[in-house]
Parts: C-alpha cells; sequence; structure tokens
C-alpha cells in the first residue's frame, strides 16, 4: 500500500437540515477514487444520512450546536443570538476533538463545511462556504465581517459556484476584495442527469431544520391532494428504515438514498422544494423546472429564491401563502441551466500532499 493509500481526509459537515451533509458526499466519493480515505464526522440527521451512504467508512460524532429553530421565522435571529453561548461552547470542544484526531487517525487534512470549530494548525484545513457573505437584515455587515475573520484561519475556502457570471449564488459567494484564499469549485452535486422516461407529475422534496420542515409538509399535505396528479412526496426525516405509504394520488417516502432521489428526481417533470442552496445546485445539475418555498425567516433561502426569479430561472412563493394553483407559474419560466462541470478533484486536493 502506497504511502497516499494511507491518507486519511476528516470530512466534517454542519448538522443543518441534510444540504450541508448531502453536498459533501461527492467530495467523500471523489477522495476515495484518488487514494484517500475519507473519515466522516458530524452529528444528528447529518451524520445519519452520511453514515447510510457510506457505511463502511469510520464515522466520528461531533458535539451538536443544538441550533434551535423557532416557529415564526421572524424569530430566528433572536434565537440565534439566545443561542450562541452553547454554539460557541461546542466549536470549543470541537476544536479539542480535532486536536486529537489529528493524532490517533493519522489525519493529513480537515475539510469542514461550516462547523467553526473543525480546524487545525498541524494539518491543512479547508472551509466550504457559499456563504461569504452571511445575510441576517440589518446586521448582514457584521455577520459577514464575523463570518470572513473565520473563514481567513483555514487554509484555503471552498466556494461551490462559478466565480465569473452566470452563478448561482450572487453576492453570497462573491467579494469584490478578497483577502484570504478562494477557489471556486464549481457547484456540487450527489446526483446526476438522465435520460429517464417521466413516471411524476410532481415530485415534493422537503429538508431542513424542525420545526419548519414539518410545518411545511402539513401544509403541502394539504394542497397536493388539490392537485389531480401523480405525486412522489419525500419528507426528508432520515430515520433508521425507510418507509412508504400510497395515498391516493400522493406516494409518500419518509427519505430516500441518494440513488433512489437521483432516479426520482430525473423522473419527475417538476420539482416543489425549499431555495436552500445544496436543493438548488442538485436541481441545476439536472436541469429541473421547480418551484422553491423559502424557509421563512432563513435570509439566505429568501435571497436565493428572490435572485433566481429575477433571473427569470424559478418561480417562488412563501410558505403561509404557498397554494397549488400558484405551480403553473413554472411554465413561464426557463428553469434552472445545466451545470455540469469537470471539477478538478487531484488539483484540489494538492492541498494534502505536503510532506
Amino acid at each position: 500500500m502506497s504511502d497516499k493509500k494511507k491518507r486519511n481526509i476528516l470530512i466534517a459537515p454542519l448538522n443543518w437540515g441534510l444540504g450541508h451533509a448531502t453536498r459533501c458526499i461527492p467530495i467523500i466519493r471523489a477522495l476515495s477514487e484518488n487514494g484517500y480515505t475519507p473519515i466522516i464526522a458530524s452529528d444528528g440527521v447529518a451524520l445519519e444520512i452520511l453514515k447510510k451512504e457510506f457505511p463502511d467508512l469510520k464515522a466520528l460524532e461531533l458535539p451538536s450546536y443544538k441550533i434551535e429553530y423557532p416557529k415564526d421565522g421572524e424569530d430566528f435571529k433572536w434565537k440565534m443570538i439566545k443561542g450562541m453561548p452553547r454554539m460557541l461552547e461546542a466549536i470549543m470542544d470541537e476544536k479539542k476533538l480535532i486536536k486529537r484526531w489529528v493524532r490517533d487517525y493519522n489525519l493529513q487534512g480537515v475539510i469542514s463545511d461550516n462547523r467553526l470549530g473543525v480546524i487545525s494548525k498541524k494539518v491543512p484545513s479547508v472551509f466550504i462556504t457559499h456563504q461569504l457573505n452571511v445575510l441576517t437584515g440589518n446586521t448582514s455587515w457584521l455577520t459577514g465581517r464575523l463570518h470572513r475573520k473565520i473563514i481567513k484561519k483555514y487554509t484555503e475556502c471552498w466556494v461551490p459556484d462559478f466565480e465569473e457570471k452566470p452563478n448561482l449564488t450572487g453576492k453570497l459567494g462573491h467579494l469584490k476584495k478578497p483577502d484570504f484564499d478562494i477557489r471556486y469549485i464549481g457547484p456540487l452535486s450527489r446526483l446526476a442527469k438522465k435520460e429517464l422516461p417521466k413516471k411524476n407529475d410532481l415530485m415534493v422534496l422537503l429538508s431542513g431544520p424542525e420545526p419548519q420542515r414539518t410545518l411545511l409538509e402539513n401544509r403541502l399535505k394539504n394542497e397536493v391532494k388539490l392537485f389531480g396528479k401523480k405525486v412522489l412526496f419525500v419528507k426528508g426525516k432520515v430515520e433508521s428504515e425507510q418507509k412508504s405509504e400510497q395515498c391516493g394520488n400522493v406516494l409518500y417516502y419518509n427519505f430516500m438514498t441518494s440513488s433512489e432521489l437521483e432516479t426520482a428526481v430525473n423522473e419527475s417533470e417538476m420539482v416543489l422544494c425549499r431555495s436552500g442552496y445544496t436543493t438548488v445546485m442538485d436541481l441545476a445539475q439536472l436541469h429541473k423546472k421547480c418551484f422553491f418555498i423559502p424557509t421563512p425567516g432563513q435570509y439566505e433561502q429568501e435571497y436565493l429564491a428572490k435572485k433566481l426569479k429575477k433571473d427569470g430561472l424559478v418561480p417562488y412563493a412563501k410558505q403561509d401563502e404557498f397554494r397549488i394553483e400558484n405551480l403553473l407559474e413554472i411554465d413561464l419560466y426557463q428553469g434552472l441551466p445545466h451545470t455540469q462541470t469537470d471539477i478538478h478533484w487531484k488539483n484540489l486536493f494538492c492541498l494534502f500532499e505536503s510532506e
């Protein structure tokens, strides 16, 4: 076995819905294909979904940030401020664990997707984000500055988007004068476009933090009954067993694996979902017609939905205003552009080739 085969890379996504974890799937696959040994680390549903995708990989548990999402999206900022002491404590515990794991697991590098304590002074450390500007309303200037101050401590920052226009993130993922190393690696997706016969007139694809995921699920359950055509409804609830249930015109699943989702999305005429960035990247990869419902109070999702509507690509509605007839608007928009890119993984991973 060569030295390269022994190189262990820790990859740790934030447990915030499913997006951070699922966009790490193509990176984990690429590490394995390029002779590295990925070790996955997270908590909660993010860790569970990666363990289901990669049952043979070592999986480690990190402390939870215990981010609580309010029922009223308008209270989100206050809830985050209130939970800051707990989050800071978890980040400090995280740093201690990483220091020990670098030694115990002979790590050659760490990759953090928005986990602020996953960083090491001993080995190259990568921070993945699409939010170089963190939008929080009238405090965006402060949160953006604080976030960039943290990112600057890493060896490199990888942004899963295009550097030039047209791009998917707009002002979220682009700075006028960056003062740290940014590598635009192109959109990340675990899914591939396939020409398959259409089986579903509509696919509902839920994700995101509670209680907003459940609130939207309950709302859409009532709306899709009025759709009158074939609906595949994936709740985004990662549980020990996969469950399915047929109710009239709607087939419900609690969750799907990446390969099942890939087939299902390709077989669906249109998709109704959140406007989280990982979902946007997946649907762009599959060149899908879709309709967005941003998570209330989540400025990033609201910005992305507004940007993509302004670009003439995808319509959206607020959660409390959505009606099933809104889906008729989809035909007035172009749909997401097909953004398949060849990511130069070997060039990216050269960072971990230090002597």
